[in-house]
């Protein structure tokens, strides 16, 4: 994923000169990902350069380029050093298109590596989509696999309203063969990851593949679970998700971030609205805890893992048995 991500600013830059990228340690670093690796040496420091350690100065001076007819791609080092730009992000690049009744567009993305799954501590593995989701203006898309993270990033460039750009820090290395000259998919889109007729499991981001390891180990036991990858947060494909979720009539909504007041809340809300008449059992959750990120030897506890999955379905064909 870090070298899909790679690729994908690397056309980006190379395809339309008015795209620039910069934050900490992003230039002659690479990122501490290495996301960024040999940008600077291929467009140069005045296209791809390191800032100061000030997150609302990064995020301000990106607010005055997109401004002034420049397409910044901004890296936030880690999710919650995110926070110090928050008043930038929700006050000015949330609302500036409206503010000026359309006048005034902010293209810009903002790149939040995210999510725990690493052994990182606190503040290093935030699931912070629920901020971001919950302020109108913004539009909040997570990868699960390298060829989304190409495509995904390279539509967030070339859109003309502002993207929070999540990216899973546990799958930046995760080996998988990607054909990267795929069609771009369309920000706004979910997709059924591996099919199913006993329950819908609804994952994002880091979750996706923990979802299908555990339609892959119901699959050796005879359950059928079908597994929707959502993509995009905001904004949000209810087409895609009711219709997989109709054709089963049992859902379970799978996320790392706490569950209480989450995105994970909102999609279970969705989801019971609009697919009341063919639920069989209720809409379950599986989260992380409502616990400030534990330390990382614990961090196997709190994560979403298989085990929980299985038992949230086995949970809804007791309660439809009752």
């Amino acid at each position: 994923m870090a070298q899909a991500l790679n690729r994908a600013l690397r056309d980006g830059m190379g395809a339309d000169e008015t795209v620039h990228v910069f934050g900490e340690d992003v230039g002659r670093l690479g990122g501490v990902f290495r996301v960024t690796d040999g940008l600077a040496a291929q467009f140069g420091e005045e296209r791809c350069f390191d800032t100061p350690l000030a997150e609302a100065g990064i995020v301000g001076l990106a607010i005055g380029m997109a401004m002034n007819g420049l397409r910044p791609v901004v890296e936030m080092q880690f999710d919650a050093f995110s926070y110090p730009a928050f008043e930038q992000i929700t006050s000015h690049v949330a609302k500036m298109r409206n503010r000026t009744r359309g006048q005034v567009p902010l293209p810009m993305v903002i790149r939040v590596p995210y999510a725990g799954g690493i052994g990182g501590v606190e503040h290093h593995s935030d699931s912070s989509e629920a901020y971001f989701a919950h302020t109108p203006g913004l539009h909040v898309v997570t990868p699960a696999d390298p060829a989304d993270a190409y495509g995904l990033l390279r539509a967030a460039i070339a859109s003309d309203d502002p993207v929070i750009f999540l990216e899973p820090k546990k799958l930046y290395f995760a080996a998988h063969e990607v054909d990267l000259d795929m069609p771009v998919p369309p920000v706004g889109r979910a997709v059924v990851r591996w099919p199913g007729t006993d329950a819908t499991l609804i994952a994002y981001g880091p979750s996706v593949p923990v979802a299908l390891d555990a339609a892959a180990a119901a699959s050796a036991e005879g359950r059928h679970l079908q597994v929707v990858d959502i993509r995009s947060i905001v904004p949000f494909d209810d087409d895609t998700v009711c219709r997989a979720v109709r054709s089963t009539g049992r859902a379970v909504v799978i996320a790392e971030a706490p569950g209480f007041a989450s995105v994970a809340s909102e999609i279970a809300a969705r989801v019971t609205e609009r697919c009341w008449d063919a639920l069989a059992a209720p809409v379950a959750r599986v989260t992380g805890l409502d616990i400030p990120y534990p330390p990382p030897k614990l961090e196997h506890l709190h994560l979403p893992d298989v085990d929980r999955i299985l038992d949230a379905v086995d949970d809804l064909r007791w309660q439809e048995a009752s």
